[in-house]
């Protein structure tokens, strides 16, 4: 049995997975504090399905990126039950997580993530044989850097993810009609993808466990500016 937990956006989701199957789901796409919400979610979600902690085997975490305050929640969480319980915890990529929503599309798929100032999170993957594989990797990049990639591509393209219109436009006015943007209930994070990704994950251990920001906190990068001017 597999408990995923999803917290790096403003969306939450959690699964439980038993043998590749979703035994329970609870999302919800708020701006509001996932610190209080989580523990009381993942509680109600055992609760309803019948299912004790000690019978989980292993505990997957969507490791970034994403947002700072929502990862350290979501992993911090996840690494107290794994230690607590014993069993493995799995990472997985969020924006993996996005892009197995549009698994059945036949072309690339591009998740992505708001990073601010036309900067973005975006990682490339492409479905083969059932299964997504990476063709360009996770990082932060400038959306018009990210586009030059992906212009050079001869297919049509999907943009999974949530976007300010404002990108949606800088995507279109490049990429024309190569560029399908996903409806929207399939730009937001879902647990039961997460699960479906950790499902043949081995893990590891829960000490040696962190998250994958891909950049420095805002505060983080001041700091060590300061420091290279001193």
């Amino acid at each position: 049995m597999i408990l995923g937990i999803d917290t790096a956006t403003d969306t939450m989701s959690i699964a439980l997975s038993n043998s590749q199957r979703i035994v329970g789901e609870f999302t919800t796409n708020l701006k509001k504090n996932h610190s209080i919400r989580l523990l009381p979610a993942i509680h109600a979600l055992l609760e309803e399905c019948q299912v004790k902690p000690n019978e989980l085997t292993k505990i997957a975490v969507s490791k970034g990126p994403g947002s700072f305050t929502g990862l350290r929640i979501g992993v911090t969480t996840a690494k107290t039950l794994s230690y607590e319980l014993e069993i493995p915890l799995v990472g997985i990529s969020s924006l993996q997580v996005l892009a197995q929503n549009a698994i059945f599309f036949e072309g690339p798929i591009v998740a992505l993530m708001d990073a601010r100032r036309n900067n973005v999170y975006a990682g490339i993957y492409e479905a083969q044989q059932g299964a997504l594989m990476s063709t360009f990797p996770d990082q932060h990049i400038a959306l018009t850097e990210l586009l030059s990639r992906v212009e050079s591509i001869q297919k049509s393209v999907l943009f999974v993810g949530v976007l300010p219109e404002t990108l949606q436009e800088i995507i279109t006015e490049k990429l024309g009609e190569k560029a399908i943007f996903a409806p929207s209930y399939m730009t937001y994070p879902r647990a039961a993808s997460l699960v479906a990704l950790a499902e043949n994950e081995p893990g590891e251990d829960s000490m040696d466990f962190v998250p994958s920001y891909l950049k420095l906190a805002e505060a983080e990068s001041k700091w060590l500016e300061a420091r290279k001017k001193q």
